[in-house]
């Protein structure tokens, strides 16, 4: 892949969380002119802000990335309140319709454009003492396919990323992976016997951001490592 997004307006999300950092390297190596948020997108007005802010210093957006993370709790189901609960939803979950009912107006109008939801493959199985997480990630993905469907006729491709396993300072920052019991873990539940490199995924989310992606709609793409839902 060589420039495979030159001349397109990026907008994405949380840039300095999550993917974010990757994502920015990456999609401007690729020819993108990136717009990197870091505003907390959990306020009601925040999504349109951003994306009013990004029309503002760069043009009508192209593809708009929903990178989204929150530290994943880890309260067993029975104990789940209704504070984390709605934290988690506040954070994954409601910015999601804001940004789409913010930037694909223009895209529907316009015939051409990307969402890329980056999301989690915790929402493919189930994980223990994760239930609120879980969830929400999943009404991320389920959020995906019937949009995706929904705007695949405009010529508007929506998609998104379950990933696990992938090298970010979010979820895997360098005190985890340096830990014995995590390499253990790596070694027995993931084939590929290492995490996906921030690199790698970033690339995968370049090419389904780009032209060359245009037939895919609704989709859910997992990149774990080889790691699989059952």
């Amino acid at each position: 892949m060589q420039h495979t997004l030159t001349g397109k307006r990026v907008l994405i999300t949380e840039a300095d969380e999550f993917m974010g950092p990757a994502l920015c390297e990456v999609f401007a190596e690729q020819g993108a002119e990136v717009v990197a948020s870091t505003a907390d997108l959990a306020p009601p007005e925040a999504a349109a802000q951003v994306v009013a802010q990004a029309v503002k210093d760069a043009g009508p957006i192209d593809v708009l990335v929903a990178n989204l993370a929150y530290r994943a709790p880890t309260t067993p189901a029975v104990e789940v309140g209704e504070d984390e609960w709605r934290a988690v939803f506040a954070a994954l979950v409601d910015p999601l319709p804001r940004l789409v009912r913010a930037a694909a107006p223009a895209m529907v109008a316009r015939r051409s454009g990307k969402v890329l939801v980056v999301g989690s493959a915790s929402a493919l199985r189930g994980m223990k003492r994760a239930s609120t997480y879980s969830a929400a990630r999943g009404a991320q993905l389920a959020y995906v396919q019937a949009v995706g469907v929904e705007l695949a006729p405009h010529q508007v491709q929506v998609n998104a990323i379950a990933q696990n396993f992938v090298d970010n300072p979010t979820y895997f920052p360098p005190e985890v992976q340096a830990n014995p019991r995590f390499q253990e873990r790596l070694a027995r539940e993931v084939p590929l016997g290492r995490l996906v490199g921030a690199r790698e995924d970033a690339l995968f989310a370049a090419y389904l951001c780009s032209s060359a992606a245009d037939c895919f709609v609704g989709q859910v793409f997992p990149v774990c490592g080889g790691w699989v839902a059952r």
